[in-house]
């Protein structure tokens, strides 16, 4: 990637309202850096899915094909899955258990306003890698 191209993020989120969210945030905090492309429908976000994707911001919990499927054929099309977060309501112990031996960056609870605060400098440190 050249130092002047975006980077490429995927949000995963069977939520529209929760990737116009993402959406919003990182365009707000990041601009002309990030190319940021929604999916609510996980099946059509894994036609996209390659090594190129800078971060991908994946939802756990969604119907007929959840984050854990999806994470695996991320995998399987060599996504770095150290540039996978995993998002959910449930509690940080619970995404622990589910997702620590996966390789994926990290997991946060989205309703958690700790981890908000954590998954803030996460971003921004990746951002600037």
């Amino acid at each position: 990637m050249s130092e002047g191209s975006p980077r490429r993020v995927l949000v995963v989120d069977d939520s529209p309202v929760q990737c116009a969210f993402w959406r919003q945030l990182l365009e707000r905090r990041y601009g002309a850096r990030v190319a940021v492309e929604t999916f609510s429908d996980p099946r059509a976000a894994i036609n996209q899915l390659r090594a190129d994707i800078h971060l991908m911001l994946l939802d756990w919990e969604m119907p007929e094909l959840d984050g854990a499927a999806v994470l695996e054929e991320a995998r399987r099309r060599g996504v770095n899955l150290r540039r996978v977060i995993i998002s959910s309501a449930h509690p940080a112990d619970e995404l622990h258990r589910a997702f620590d031996a996966s390789g994926c960056l990290a997991v946060i609870d989205k309703t958690e306003p700790e981890q908000q605060a954590a998954f803030m400098m996460i971003l921004d440190s990746i951002m600037k890698r």
